[in-house]
């Protein structure tokens, strides 16, 4: 006999006996696998149910503005139309050799010379060298920009070209190139990383900083501590590196001046015959702090000639 029988028999016996039991409690029935709903009927319904509730779009998360880093960066391409700056009188690389392209060679030599230590002690901060002017007009960014070239063509060293001249910026019009992001960018932010803006150029080991977003602040910014910290990087990340800068006119603006107090070497552009002595006098007294400056004579009238050329003398010496 089972358990649940004795169990019965007892309670019987225990009724029949005249004791007092509890009522039994209700039976739950459990239904038979055949009366259980089918699951898959159970999604149908809910599925139906789902369906005929108000539909709610899906809301996607606005993208992100891409923030170009050190570590996401690609320096920009860009293509200089070498026939369009030729006729323009500007140098080009593998030229046949030209008056001009001989000028810059001798003036390239002892700016190379510094910033290298080649033959002579290396100047501090030799590698930046800033081509400025006393007034407007005197040729500077047509200087900056072939000197830029020149060096260029030199095995042992890449240059960058900045344009400083942030009041005036010049040389992507010059080279046929549109308005970027650059210096003042770099300088304001002091979180861009300088690869974000400088462009790579098709004149192989010749790269450009524009001079950026115009900022009423400019003069500020040049003088400020974030600028010394990228001259810094500038001039010690690559030691076979030769950066010139297109600044403005130093008797025009105070940004020349801000800068010169950086710079290892200045190249003092002159329009011969049109500049004022005083002047030129006035702007050298300005780059005092400069360790070594040289003087381009531009437009200069050549011996037996009838007319004006491109013409450069020069003056060197450090410390005068």
């Amino acid at each position: 006999m089972s358990l649940i029988e004795q169990a019965a028999k007892r309670l019987e016996q225990l009724r029949q006996a005249g004791v007092e039991l509890p009522e039994q409690p209700t039976k739950i029935k459990i239904p038979a696998p055949a009366d259980r709903p089918d699951p898959t009927s159970i999604k149908e319904s809910l599925a139906s149910k789902q369906d005929s509730l108000p539909h709610k779009p899906q809301q996607v998360p606005e993208p992100t503005p891409l923030s170009l880093s050190p570590k996401t960066s690609a320096r920009k391409k860009v293509d200089i139309n070498l026939d369009s700056i030729a006729s323009a009188g500007l140098l080009v690389p593998n030229a046949t050799r030209s008056k001009m392209a001989d000028e810059y060679r001798v003036i390239k030599r002892p700016l190379i010379a510094n910033a290298m230590g080649k033959g002579v002690p290396r100047v501090p901060n030799g590698n930046l060298i800033m081509v400025t002017s006393a007034l407007p007009g005197e040729g500077k960014s047509f200087t900056a920009i072939n000197l830029a070239i020149s060096i260029a063509m030199e095995l042992d060293n890449t240059v960058m070209l900045v344009d400083a001249d942030v009041a005036r910026p010049s040389v992507l019009n010059m080279l046929g190139l549109p308005p970027a992001a650059g210096l003042l960018d770099v300088v304001d932010q002091d979180s861009v990383d300088i690869s974000d803006v400088l462009l790579r150029t098709n004149i192989e080991k010749l790269s450009l900083l524009p001079s950026g977003t115009q900022h009423q602040r400019a003069t500020e910014l040049l003088a400020s501590a974030a600028m010394v910290r990228l001259l810094h990087d500038m001039a010690n990340r690559y030691p076979d590196r030769i950066i010139i800068f297109d600044s403005p006119p130093l008797l025009l603006t105070t940004e020349a001046r801000a800068l010169a107090t950086h710079m290892g070497q200045v190249v003092l552009v002159v329009h011969a015959g049109q500049t004022a002595h005083s002047a030129v006098k006035e702007a050298v007294g300005t780059i005092e702090s400069c360790p070594v400056k040289m003087m381009v004579l531009n437009q200069s009238r050549e011996s037996g000639s009838a007319g004006y050329g491109y013409g450069y003398g020069y003056g060197y010496g450090q410390n005068a």
